[in-house]
């Protein structure tokens, strides 16, 4: 399973708009992607909720896995994005 390691790139991490952002996008994918905190059980990227459970923060690592690379690539240059500034 492709798995890749992003920084949180929001400057409010993975709170409410840009895990709505995330969720979203990867809700549109024809695969499940999944991110998660190194070392803890990954979450449902198509899930806003799910993905502020996580309580990742600005600067924090998170592990983005899934099936197809291209959706996981996809789904992390997003978690790397500063979301919440545009």
């Amino acid at each position: 399973m492709p798995t890749k390691s992003v920084v949180v790139g929001s400057a409010v991490g993975l709170h409410a708009r840009p895990a709505a952002i995330i969720s979203e996008a990867a809700a549109d994918l024809d695969s499940e992607v999944l991110i998660g905190i190194p070392g803890d059980e990954p979450v449902d990227a198509g899930s806003s909720l799910l993905i502020m459970t996580l309580g990742a923060g600005n600067g924090d690592t998170v592990e983005v896995s899934g099936e197809v690379e291209a959706d996981v690539e996809a789904i992390a240059a997003l978690v790397a994005r500063d979301l919440d500034a545009e």
